[in-house]
């Protein structure tokens, strides 16, 4: 037996004073980190096999566990850290590349916490959102860019298909196979009471889940899985990915462990095979090319639906968008380095890509600058956390945000950041069927409403403090943010100046 070079991430610390043997930590976790010793009578942890996902600590009903980090280090090196050390051990040990879930735990800025809003004070009078009207309802999809008139001298004032929001948030793509049905339902059922959207992924649409069709975006990704002209038509949207956040330029894999019988039907692929969603779409290699299949979505569906085309934040992203902007896309979806994943490679998660709130800012002055910002909406993910993040999103230039793992918490995610092993204790990012029963789709999507309600509150109040009255008169207003510990550069890509000035 070789030397296990690994120690524990995790401790488990249990009070034995206070447990009962009850036995519930081990019924609960799935990683078989508990156990009962029948020679002493007394629960014990194999704590090489704790992920931290805090299941065991939220059921006891003595409150005997508590989780805690080791205290074991390396010798202090700043360039050959414990964490770079452990990496080597276990490429050494497999020989294959490290997997992660969700996104990077990296100590990278995060310029959402370096903006401040700007208040109305004495000569601009604040609104009061209980006592006057406040509108967060917003529209995606292409805005004329001018009055027409018909041969009469009447107003034209027919429009591209658009989604109608009332609130500025949509849930994100996960696709089912890396989330459990039952995750899925308590998106569709809270995006059809918030008057919102959900966003399928790339693992095709469940036919449980066409009823949902009014507030569903249906994805097209470059496996093509679960793809036919039923499943464009049931969604009120249809979304191209060319890439997402986590792992730029990456494709996807979901491994033939998780494809049982109702994910198979649904993916239209072999019980039990991997499915692998190739990096490039095989089909799109220009901007013409991708004009080629937004016409054909859009053919496909008789014209009555937008068609956005998301792509990952990296250096380019501008010249990107430009050309995005003239394929015929309606709504561009820009998903930031710090976005979700359910597994992609460590290395491309912590060091490809950028910030959403650079690559925001940088392409929705591009898009203005040549004058073509209104015939897209621009839709923006990668870790917003709060309504705050959402404002700060839309004055530099989003009509919109995505969410993903604000959802997920909402559901229970306690970011063990383990979803590709398909364990998940809490039964979101899991296909097992006694784990995925743990999450309940009615309390779940009431969850996921009452979070999107408070943020939507939060949103007015701030809004009303900044004097402003609409989603529209708060999108690109750039003078209402303020820098604080940036330098010169970053304030002229984000567009704002620094505090005080």
């Amino acid at each position: 037996m070789g030397i296990n070079y690994l120690y524990p991430d995790f401790e488990v610390v249990r009070n034995q004073d206070r447990c009962i043997t009850c036995r519930v930590c081990e019924r609960q976790c799935a990683n078989e980190v508990h156990s009962f010793d029948e020679a002493t009578g007394r629960m014990r942890a194999d704590e090489s096999k704790c992920v931290n996902c805090h299941r065991c600590v939220s059921l006891c009903p003595t409150h005997a566990l508590k989780i805690v980090k080791t205290d074991h280090i390396f010798k202090e090196n700043a360039n050959w850290r414990g964490e770079v050390i452990q990496d080597i051990y276990r490429q050494a040990e497999s020989g294959g590349v490290l997997l992660a879930s969700m996104g990077t735990p990296k100590d990278y800025p995060v310029y959402w916490d370096k903006m401040l809003v700007n208040a109305s004070q004495v000569t601009n009078p604040s609104i009061d959102p209980l006592r006057e009207p406040m509108e967060t309802r917003t529209y995606l999809g292409q805005k004329a860019s001018a009055v027409t008139r018909d041969e009469k001298g009447r107003i034209i004032t027919k429009t591209a298909p658009q989604l109608k929001l009332e609130i500025p948030i949509m849930f994100s793509a996960m696709s089912y196979g890396s989330i459990s049905y039952n995750a899925h339902k308590s998106l569709a059922l809270a995006a059809q009471e918030l008057g919102i959207y959900y966003n399928t992924g790339e693992g095709g649409l469940h036919e449980d889940f066409y009823q949902y069709g009014k507030n569903t975006i249906v994805q097209v990704a470059s496996g093509r899985f679960g793809v036919h002209p039923g499943y464009l038509n049931a969604g009120a949207a249809i979304e191209i990915k060319m890439g997402q956040g986590a792992k730029p330029g990456i494709g996807g894999h979901l491994p033939g462990s998780k494809i049982g019988e109702d994910i198979s039907k649904t993916r239209m692929i072999p019980l039990h095979s991997d499915a692998i969603s190739p990096a490039p779409h095989h089909d799109i290699y220009s901007i013409e090319d991708l004009r080629q299949l937004v016409f054909a979505l859009k053919e496909a569906t008789a014209y009555t639906k937008p068609v956005i085309v998301k792509v990952a934040a990296v250096h380019n992203i501008s010249a990107i968008a430009s050309g995005i902007a003239r394929s015929g896309a309606d709504i561009i979806a820009i998903d930031g380095f710090r976005g979700g994943t359910g597994a992609a490679p460590a290395r491309t998660r912590d060091n490809v890509g950028i910030p959403i709130e650079l690559a925001l800012a940088s392409v929705d002055e591009r898009l203005r600058q040549e004058g073509i910002r209104g015939n897209v909406s621009l839709v923006v993910g990668g870790s917003i956390r709060s309504s705050s993040d959402v404002l700060k999103a839309i004055a530099l230039g989003a009509d919109a945000v995505y969410v993903a793992t604000s959802a997920l918490i909402a559901l229970g995610c306690h970011l063990c950041r383990t979803c590709h092993s398909g364990k998940c204790n809490w039964g979101i990012a899991t296909q097992n069927p006694e784990l995925v029963k743990r999450l309940n789709p009615e309390i779940g999507s009431e969850r996921l409403v009452n979070l999107i309600t408070a943020w939507n509150h939060e949103l007015k109040e701030m809004m009303g403090g900044m004097g402003i009255n609409s989603i529209e008169a708060l999108r690109g207003n750039r003078l209402m943010l303020r820098g604080i510990g940036l330098n010169e550069t970053e304030l002229q890509i984000l567009g704002i100046k620094h505090a005080g000035a």
